[in-house]
Formats: C-alpha cells, sequence, structure tokens
C-alpha cells in the first residue's frame, strides 16, 4: 500500500482527504494565547476575522517530530511505503522535522518530497501522486515524478495590504506605511528556493490584476492540470482577477481558499492563481 500524507499548509478539508485516501498533519497555530490545530480547531473564516478583530499576529509552529514518528513507524510496522508532500523548507521547518523522524524510524520505504511551495499548490502535487498511485506506479517512481513536476507549479498572488506582511516581520513598519499611502499592491509568489518573492508591484487593485493576468499568460498554462483561482476572506478581488483571466482566454477550474498557515501572513483580500506551466 502507497500511502500520501500531506500537512494542513495544503488547505485540504478533513473530508477532502478522506475522498482521495490521503493522510493529513496539522499545523500549530497560537493566537491570542490560544492553541489550535490548523483546520481542526479553527476554520479559515474564523481565522480571518480573528485576524480583523486583533492586533496580535498569530505564531505557526510545524508539528513535533514525534507526531512524523508515529506515522512513519506505523507504516514501518504494516509494511507500507509513504510519500510526504511538506510545505516548503524556505517557509518553515516542517520537512526538516519529518527528515528527523524519517531517520529515526530508519525505514526506506519513507519519501519526504520538500514542495518548495505552499496552499493549493501542494494540492496540485499531491493530486497528481494520486493519480501517479491509481496508475500502479511504485512509490519511488511517484517521488521520482514529484521531485520533476514540482517546479512546474506556479503561485502568483496580489496582496490588499501590507499590514500582515508587516506585522509577520516581513516589512518594516516605515515601508509598510509609505506602500500604504501610495497603495502598492505586491504581486508574491514561491520561487526556485521556496521563499516568499516579489517578482512585482503595482499601484492600485486594477493595475496588480492586469500585472497579474500578463505574468499569468506569459508563463503559458498546461491546461491538462487544473488552475485554481485563490481567495483569502471575501471573493471579489478573485472575481474580478478571474473575469479577467476569461477575457485572456485562461479558464479556472476552481476558486479555492486559502487557509490560515499561509493566510495569517498575506492577509484577508489576497488572490490568485496556481497553475502547471507547459
Amino acid at each position: 500500500m502507497i500511502r500520501i500524507l500531506v500537512d494542513s499548509s495544503a488547505d485540504y478539508t478533513a473530508q477532502e482527504v478522506k475522498d482521495l485516501n490521503m493522510e493529513l498533519v496539522p499545523i500549530n497555530i497560537t493566537l491570542n494565547d490560544k492553541n489550535y490545530l490548523d483546520g481542526i480547531d479553527i476554520t479559515k473564516d474564523e481565522l480571518y476575522q480573528m485576524l480583523l478583530e486583533t492586533e496580535s499576529f498569530p505564531m505557526t509552529a510545524q508539528p513535533s517530530p514525534q507526531v512524523f514518528l508515529d506515522i512513519f513507524e506505523d507504516a514501518k510496522e504494516k509494511g507500507d511505503s509513504l510519500i510526504y508532500l511538506s510545505l516548503s523548507s524556505g517557509l518553515s521547518g516542517t520537512f526538516q522535522t519529518a527528515a528527523l523522524a524519517k531517520n529515526m524510524a530508519e525505514y526506506d520505504e519513507i519519501y519526504l518530497i520538500d514542495t518548495l511551495s505552499a496552499t493549493r499548490a501542494i494540492r496540485i502535487m499531491a493530486e497528481f501522486a494520486c493519480k501517479l498511485r491509481e496508475e500502479g506506479k511504485a512509490a519511488a517512481e511517484i517521488a521520482a515524478e514529484l521531485e520533476e513536476f514540482k517546479s512546474r507549479v506556479v503561485i502568483y498572488a496580489a496582496l490588499d495590504t501590507l499590514e500582515y506582511l508587516y506585522k509577520g516581520g516581513r516589512l518594516n513598519k516605515a515601508a509598510a506605511a509609505v506602500g500604504e499611502l501610495a497603495n502598492l499592491k505586491p504581486i508574491i509568489t514561491v520561487n526556485d528556493e521556496g521563499k516568499m518573492g516579489v517578482p512585482a508591484k503595482a499601484l492600485g487593485r486594477n493595475k496588480a490584476i492586469a500585472s497579474l493576468v500578463k505574468m499569468i499568460t506569459d508563463k503559458g498554462i498546461d491546461t491538462s492540470f487544473p488552475a485554481y483561482s485563490l481567495y483569502a476572506y471575501g471573493e471579489e478581488n478573485t472575481e474580478k482577477l478571474e473575469q479577467k483571466l476569461k477575457t485572456a482566454g485562461v479558464s479556472v477550474t476552481k476558486r479555492l481558499q486559502v487557509g490560515a498557515t499561509i493566510g495569517c501572513h498575506i492577509g484577508p483580500g489576497a488572490y490568485g492563481l496556481i497553475f502547471v506551466t507547459k
């Protein structure tokens, strides 16, 4: 049996994980001195509502090595192969924690994939892994194909506010204040190193949407894979992006919400697209 494991940064619901015959490890979130398990104790909308109502900034923490070790040892005991698609090592220590647990388990049939990405991009990779599993490929083959495939999965998103980059320590107060006054809207991505990059900036929402559409169409989309539009809290910006993409000949498979792990850093109003390049 081949088991596929993701962490909650992939933004699956518990039912979706069950339907796809996968497993989920939740990431820990602390806000207002309360601890939550992402996707279990707190919903996406609850997290965004709390962000709007408090000055506090949530802290995220990767699962403990023991959480991974319990799963890995269970796979070892049952003789199963296991593939784990991790949140980017450039954004979290989750991958390193899983690697530590694998060393402790001493089991060769555990394959760790550092996706170098986040949120719904991991969903595309996980669903690709499930498809390869259904085709009867061995775990080692699936892992090798995922390593080649992951660089083709692209995230482009625009931020509606700089407040949460500042609160999360990714932008200083002066730069955030100037940016807000200028109505600056950064376009963000996850770069080749798996870290957040800012490939473009726009003045105002309309120009940000136009920049997103150009960047997406310039890349070229492989339509044999899904293209997911994204929203954080409130779907108005995403609806406008989808309309412009449609005009440009880009079809969106489904609109999906970004969860707490990434959402707390980009803030309400963020929007974008995840797709696979040709």
